[in-house]
């Protein structure tokens, strides 16, 4: 099951199980447009308040600015790689700790939506007030923090720690739950402030080294070290769909490292950590850890950080790869009512096309509409039986939240 980073505290408890079976083959998972996957876990720590004390306790580390209304705002300094760039060495742990760890910060959210009895890794509203605890990083000089949506998700008040314990209330300016990023603002007078550098997702290589900070079980600001596993990979959203291009890396995340940097070896940001997968028997590190890429969340922060809504696009069906010996995305579910039924897709189907994209498997078919608007026309080229074909499909625009039809 798919496990979101968060971590009770105290962490008198180890985090809730995973709730679902262990996570399907990709062949025989179906990707969302529809369903959320299982197998992955939300790296969230989650705490019932029981009578409002426990929360109270925790909360009461906010404070207000000091007095002082200037802020001073340092950049982290680029790190130089070490000169082997083929693993984890390849990075100057000590020195990229040092340049970058002040500009990530704890957050504590009261009140969020406890997903801890779900077997999707976001789950669904539960009857608790709950306290969860993850990570975030300030971007800029205004006092603007990235961190998950489902950090956040729901939560009556937010508080930001810094490395220097100072503590400030922090608002939600704007969520999206379909890539699962969230932009949070504090007031920045009188704090020293040390933005990180976004990088590009783009250029990342398999082998690639990386680093992520965040707060495991509350354990502040702890560095891991790995390298990009995989790239192109497919998670869940707390909406239900699916997010694109995500980051696998084997560097320890667990519990409470959700919304965290993932860096590389020069310190700058190519991912959100979100999601690890299990094997249903355990919501610690299993060497297989998710991350939102970069380039995703640059392509909306400034609406995020305008508090706007963004769209994305919609097709309206379920798929699944087709198998080992053939390519495109299966067709298992059509919404009705949706583009891919206007247009004339059907269950069966085998979508072999978006446009002049060629899609291989179910990834390829997430990837392709991730760089869509809505109200764009694309043709879907479909193999039918022994028949290929092309349908035009004006896309939608991605509902609020998935439907187990897609």
């Amino acid at each position: 099951m798919s496990n979101s980073l968060f971590t009770p505290r105290p962490p008198s408890t180890p985090p809730g199980g995973d709730d679902g079976p262990p996570d399907e083959p990709p062949s025989q998972r179906p990707t969302a447009f529809g369903p959320t996957r299982r197998g992955l876990v939300l790296l969230l720590a989650l705490m019932a308040v029981l009578g409002g004390t426990a929360g109270a306790g925790i909360l009461a580390l906010a404070g207000g600015a000091d007095g002082n209304t200037t802020t001073t705002i340092t950049q982290s300094a680029p790190t130089a790689a070490a000169s082997d760039s083929s693993n984890a060495s390849g990075l100057d742990a000590s020195a990229l700790y040092a340049s970058t760890a002040p500009g990530v910060v704890d957050i504590t959210s009261n009140g969020v939506t406890d997903t801890s009895q779900s077997t999707s890794p976001f789950g669904g509203p539960q009857q608790q007030d709950t306290t969860a605890t993850g990570t975030g990083f300030v971007v800029d000089g205004k006092g603007h923090i990235l961190t998950a949506a489902h950090v956040v998700n729901g939560a009556s008040s937010v508080t930001v720690t810094f490395q220097d314990g100072t503590t400030r209330k922090a608002t939600v300016l704007g969520q999206d739950n379909a890539t699962d990023v969230a932009v949070l603002s504090i007031d920045a007078s009188g704090l020293t402030l040390h933005p990180l550098a976004l990088g590009s997702s783009a250029s990342l290589q398999v082998g690639d080294s990386v680093a992520a900070i965040g707060d495991p079980f509350t354990y502040q600001r702890s560095m891991s070290t790995g390298i990009v596993s995989g790239l192109d990979r497919t998670i869940s959203a707390p909406n239900g769909f699916t997010v694109a291009h995500a980051i696998q890396t084997d560097a320890a995340l667990n519990p409470g490292n959700s919304g965290g940097p993932v860096l590389d070896a020069s310190g700058k940001v190519i991912g959100i950590v979100d999601q690890i997968a299990t094997n249903g028997s355990s919501d610690t590190s299993s060497g297989v850890g998710f991350a939102v890429p970069i380039d995703l969340v640059k392509s909306e922060l400034t609406s995020l950080e305008a508090g706007k809504s963004v769209s994305h696009a919609y097709l309206g069906v379920s798929t699944s790869d087709v198998g080992s010996t053939t390519t495109g995305a299966l067709v298992q579910s059509v919404s009705s009512g949706g583009p891919a039924a206007d247009a004339g897709l059907r269950s069966g189907d085998v979508i072999t096309k978006l446009g002049s994209t060629t899609i291989k498997g179910t990834n390829d078919l997430v990837a392709a509409i991730a760089t869509q608007k809505p109200g764009d026309k694309v043709t879907v080229t479909v193999r039918r039986g022994s028949n290929t074909t092309g349908l035009t499909v004006t896309l939608g625009t991605q509902p609020t939240q998935a439907t187990s039809s897609g």
